[in-house]
């Protein structure tokens, strides 16, 4: 597990959290309920229900533990509180792709609010690494998996 802080938002935070206790409360209750319901069919070597649920229950305890670490991790950040002209945690930004000539808006935020759909990119995304620390009025080439962008950045703003 990494050191490193995580910003999250007081919501993205509540949310993980209630998140980690659905998986201890219910979740965990639930694959322990068909690990024991497996384990009395009899023959645990031949039980494919067995391993699947010992399996399901290995991930659970791995996903639980990630969570664990984040939120171990986490340090909420007020976003009134941070700069108003730089691309910083909470930032909503729109831009320019240079490329394609398209508008794009991305909102920068941490772990438990990301949302493509809507286009909310983690910090540590590439593309939200690579907007970090910038200003209105600055291009940027971003690497992605799939090359080179570049951005102009149009905008800064928050939400509130």
């Amino acid at each position: 597990m990494s050191s490193d802080r995580i910003p999250m938002t007081r919501e993205g935070f509540e949310k993980k959290k209630a998140e980690l206790e659905r998986m201890k409360t219910h979740d965990m209750v639930e694959i322990t309920k068909r690990v024991a319901a497996a384990r009395e069919l009899g023959d645990l070597s031949e039980n494919a229900e067995y391993h699947a649920a010992r399996e399901d229950q290995g991930i659970l305890q791995a996903r639980i533990r990630n969570l664990e670490d984040e939120l171990a991790r986490a340090y909420i950040v007020d976003p009134s509180s941070l700069p108003k002209d730089t691309v910083v945690f909470g930032s909503r930004v729109r831009v320019r792709d240079l490329d394609l000539d398209e508008e794009e808006v991305y909102e920068l935020v941490g772990p438990g609010s990301e949302n493509l759909d809507e286009g909310k990119i983690l910090t540590t995304s590439p593309i939200g690494q690579g907007l970090l620390g910038r200003k209105k009025g600055e291009t940027v080439e971003i690497q992605v998996p799939r090359g080179v962008i570049r951005f102009e950045i149009l905008d800064i703003s928050f939400v509130s």
